[in-house]
């Protein structure tokens, strides 16, 4: 098992948070690209256009809500 099939068996567990390095290698392994950083609050964007913000809790971590909403981006809900 891979360690992208790993994050993503983890994400779909719904915890209440993840790492954010996890979810950063998620989103570009996806094909997303970090646009903007302002403070704690991250842009990823892709070829699509599609687009989220994620905020990083302390720092380190992405809470369950922004988890949720990559499961829905990146169409994981099957």
């Amino acid at each position: 098992m891979s360690k992208l099939d790993k994050l993503l068996q983890k994400l779909l567990n719904d915890p209440p948070e993840l790492n954010y390095d996890d979810i950063y290698y998620i989103l570009t392994s996806f094909g997303f690209k970090e646009v903007s950083s302002k403070g704690s609050h991250h842009t990823f964007r892709n070829n699509q256009k599609l687009k989220i913000t994620i905020p990083k809790k302390g720092g380190k971590t992405v809470k369950r809500t922004y988890l949720k909403q990559i499961v829905k981006l990146i169409n994981l809900e099957s």
